[in-house]
């Protein structure tokens, strides 16, 4: 146990540090939990996520042929003239519409699309990006809190315990809606009111013709029905019983084959390249070696201990109980990922069952552990996919995404974000 925590801590002071590549440190302490026999190899490969790893890589793969098509070009400058070219107005704009959509479909999904929109808007302002981005992961993160199938701590309550999608609107999308407010309120006066653009390059957006963008309007229509398609099917997908890797997957392989469809095998094949040379890999791989260490911690039951050492402490009364596992769950799911905290907690508060009078006086502890789950993923770079993803583009992109930095913003604005969570909760379950 002690051995795996100590791997745990060196991989996360690695990133940080930042002296290394972070693919190259969490696939060295994979390795390590391995060979120090922490994990098998069949277990290391089993505690990859491999339906994320499939939800990203299709997702890229989609954005990247979408992209050809000039398609995120038109809605960055149909963005920017709704706000008249003001960089404090995009970016309000942007933040809600990413939590929005963030709500519909998961985060990981929405950064995907959002972010490319988001570079292009930057680029032709000349506002630096960081803000923009960082503001976006937040939001992702938040408006996926609302419903089932906005983040996965939520899919995994949803599915284990029982609970249907408008339960968690009814329950979480309130308290998210106040929560984006403040953080609207807060990103514009930490940046919004000193981010400016002269006013020729605002004149220059407002000429622009975002209909000109469009470099390829077949490609367009094809993308556009694809990525249409992959939308309705992740809404659906507890009815049509496919998990949001296999539709990623599936939506980036008719994408690829509408793409392709009559072109010469050499055109295919320098197509098909181009494509996959726009794929995060250092992202995905990233994401690989992460998982595995995180499944060494909790092959050891560290993780369970935590847990049960906390409802232990709560001593079965439902306010000190619901807010210790909301406040616990922000922090943890800040420094370990969310889903396997989340996937021992679930039997943990299971287990409590007969102390709240059955399963249903439940309820109010599955809320706790959702919005500290899915909030508490902002606290930090590597607390969430969305967090990483974003990362992963931007830095491919040559702006820095560094962890401590991002730490320093995000952290006071995740803790305010749980307090507010936490006045919610003692005001609708106490």
């Amino acid at each position: 146990m002690w051995l795996a925590v100590g791997i745990l801590l060196l991989t996360y002071v690695a990133i940080m540090t930042e002296r290394l590549n972070r693919a190259i440190v969490a696939l060295l302490g994979a390795v390590i939990m391995i060979a120090s026999g922490i994990l098998n190899q069949e277990q290391a490969i089993a505690g990859i996520d491999f339906n994320t790893i499939g939800l990203l890589t299709g997702m890229m793969v989609i954005v990247a042929i979408a992209r050809k098509s000039g398609l995120f070009e038109f809605l960055a400058i149909w963005a920017a003239k709704r706000t008249k070219g003001s960089p404090a107005g995009i970016l309000a704009v942007l933040v809600v519409v990413t939590a929005v959509v963030s709500a519909l479909l998961d985060n990981v999904t929405t950064v995907l699309l959002v972010v490319p929109v988001t570079l292009v808007i930057c680029s032709q302002l000349k506002v630096p990006p960081y803000p923009f981005l960082l503001s976006q992961v937040l939001a992702s993160n938040i408006g996926g809190t609302a419903t089932l199938i906005g983040d996965p701590p939520n899919i995994l309550i949803g599915a284990q315990v029982g609970i249907p999608f408008n339960a968690f609107v009814i329950h979480l999308a309130p308290v998210v809606a106040v929560i984006l407010v403040v953080h609207t309120l807060a990103i514009h006066f930490i940046w919004g009111k000193k981010l400016h653009a002269t006013p020729e390059a605002r004149a220059r957006i407002m000429e622009m013709d975002e209909f000109k963008a469009i470099s390829d309007k077949t490609l367009l229509v094809k993308s556009l029905v694809v990525i249409t398609l992959v939308l309705v099917c992740f809404v659906l997908a507890r009815f049509i019983g496919l998990e949001s890797g296999t539709i990623g997957m599936g939506g980036a392989a008719l994408l690829l084959l509408l793409d392709n469809f009559g072109k010469s095998a050499e055109k295919q094949n320098e197509s098909v390249t181009h494509v996959f040379n726009e794929v995060e890999w250092v992202t995905l791989f990233f994401f690989i070696g992460l998982f595995i260490v995180v499944k060494g911690v909790e092959h050891t039951g560290v993780l369970a201990t935590l847990a049960g050492q906390l409802l232990k402490a709560t001593g079965g009364d439902m306010k000190s109980t619901g807010l210790g596992i909301l406040w616990a769950s922000a922090f943890l799911s800040a420094i370990v990922d969310n889903i396997p905290f989340v996937a021992t907690m679930i039997p943990m508060i299971k287990a409590m069952a007969p102390s709240f009078n059955g399963p249903d006086g439940l309820m109010p502890l599955w809320w706790a552990l959702s919005l500290g789950a899915c909030l508490g993923g902002n606290g930090t770079l590597i607390g969430a996919s969305a967090n990483l993803t974003v990362a992963g583009i931007a830095e491919r992109n040559g702006i820095p995404f560094r962890f401590l930095t991002y730490t320093k913003h995000a952290l006071p604005m995740m803790v305010v974000h749980v307090a507010i969570c936490h006045v919610y909760w003692v005001w609708r379950y106490v």
